[in-house]
């Protein structure tokens, strides 16, 4: 039959945008894509953002460079946080099972385990940001061109948003690899371009070549890929077994002075760069749980990189160079070296449970308000709320391991206090000498503020010896 001669002349009422601002009338009498072929491309992208979020976690704790620890742990959020809203999606589209995991195709599960197992960063970038980023949002961008605008208007919205954040990913990468971008690793950057070609592209729309025989072609995935869980850090973290100056201490001193606690704070803050290091330990070695716990575990991740990262930004307003301070991966290293993910967790949520207090999270955001810094209120007023959600997260899916909340609090403390007691035993090592870098720093912010050091504050130097972080008494060694 002849296809119908769309009304001429239409137009809405007096002329108001139609179709709620979506698109044209014209634009949506187009057919578009069938809802199986929208869901076919959805699982695509689905897995895809799924896999980056895995392998950026993966790499987080191995990761030197500082910036680059914290940008994986952004982007690993946000890649949850894409897979969450499409596995969303493609639940309102079609009835379960949504085979959500399942792999799409065997050369695109190849291409994702190339650049998890690439062994060097530059590698990792270059197959992240260079290859799969851009390959997603080619794919994304030819979805929302083909599907109906009005129709598969919810697809559209969420792949909008995710775009968005594609590109700021992409921009990151971009930066980080030198302007303008020399490939490096042409080896590897072909080798993916081969097995996206296998799969059909990356939504699996274009024709796919035969493959050889003998299989995939694989390089760095022939031996699969091993978690490193030691952390690691750049030239700028001098003395990472330091545990020369206990912060706690100091800021439990109802005599020390609201400003000097405040720095005393910061500290804090980036020192907890050793969380998304160890928390990247647990999501990474715990397989098999609801896609609602990796997804809220990269929140808590991202937000304790954030934390770090607003310690960063307060010292250099307060005109302190922050690499002074002797930011320890001690806490890191013997939790991912020592204890199983489970014990990890526990420690994780103890220390959760110890913030809500008053005395926890709470004193600080007061303390913070108290020194006359607007900077530090802010930084301690959301790292607060984002502590209140964090425990919330555990009660979700750390507690109910156990048979009741004192059961999973006990569980914690015990693996705590079996990895805080290592203080003589770094030393005798040769690791560190445990110096005392307070009276440095605190004399930097002094100088920056135009006044003169307080003797009593200059001269704090109560170590962590035998103690945690809590205050309470650790074993011997």
């Amino acid at each position: 039959m002849p296809d119908p001669k769309p009304l001429a002349g239409y137009t809405s009422y007096k002329n108001l945008p139609p179709l709620a601002g979506l698109c044209s009338v014209e634009e949506a009498a187009k057919p578009g894509l069938s809802v199986e072929e929208c869901v076919r491309r959805l699982k695509r992208f689905h897995y895809a953002f799924r896999r980056l979020h895995h392998l950026l976690t993966a790499r987080i704790t191995a990761e030197p460079i500082y910036e680059l620890k914290t940008a994986f742990a952004h982007h690993a959020h946000l890649c949850a946080e894409h897979a969450t809203a499409l596995r969303t999606r493609i639940g309102e589209m079609r009835e379960p099972p949504l085979g959500l995991e399942d792999v799409p195709h065997p050369a695109l599960e190849a291409f994702f385990d190339e650049i998890l197992c690439a062994p060097t960063t530059e590698e990792l970038l270059n197959g992240v940001h260079h290859v799969a980023i851009p390959a997603l949002g080619s794919a994304t961008w030819q979805y929302m061109e083909d599907t109906n605008p009005l129709a598969d208007a919810p697809s559209r919205r969420v792949l909008k948003f995710a775009r968005l954040e594609l590109e700021e990913m992409g921009d990151f990468g971009m930066f980080a690899t030198g302007l303008p971008h020399t490939d490096r690793t042409p080896e590897l950057t072909e080798l993916l371009r081969q097995l996206l070609a296998v799969a059909g592209g990356l939504d699996g729309t274009a024709e796919s070549p035969s493959v050889a025989t003998g299989g995939l072609p694989r390089r760095y995935s022939k031996t699969p890929y091993q978690y490193d869980p030691v952390p690691k850090r750049d030239e700028r973290f001098t003395d990472p077994w330091n545990q020369g100056v206990n912060a706690e201490a100091f800021l439990y001193d109802e005599a020390k002075p609201a400003r000097a606690k405040a720095l005393m704070m910061l500290y804090k803050r980036l020192r907890e760069i050793d969380v998304p290091e160890m928390m990247a330990s647990i999501i990474t070695q715990t397989p098999g749980k609801p896609w609602g716990y990796y997804r809220d575990m990269s929140r808590q991740l991202w937000d304790e990189a954030r934390h770090a990262m607003m310690g960063e930004v307060g010292f250099t307003a307060l005109g302190v160079d922050w690499t002074q301070a002797r930011i320890t991966f001690n806490w890191s290293y013997r939790l991912n070296t020592e204890c199983s993910p489970m014990e990890r967790h526990g420690v994780l949520y103890f220390i959760e449970q110890g913030l809500m207090p008053r005395t926890g999270k709470r004193y600080e955001f007061e303390v913070a308000r108290d020194s006359g810094l607007p900077l530090m209120a802010t930084i301690q007023d959301f790292d607060w709320a984002d502590e209140v959600l964090h425990s919330q997260i555990g009660r979700q899916w750390y507690v109910p391991e156990f048979g009741s909340l004192k059961e999973a609090l006990d569980y914690g403390d015990k693996a705590w206090s079996h990895v805080l007691s290592n203080w003589t035993t770094v030393k005798e090592q040769g690791l560190t000498e445990h110096a005392n870098w307070w009276p440095t720093i605190y004399s930097q912010a002094c100088a920056a503020e135009g006044v003169a050091p307080d003797p009593e504050v200059l001269a704090f130097a109560t170590t962590y010896e035998g103690t945690r972080a809590d205050l309470q008494r650790v074993a011997g060694e």
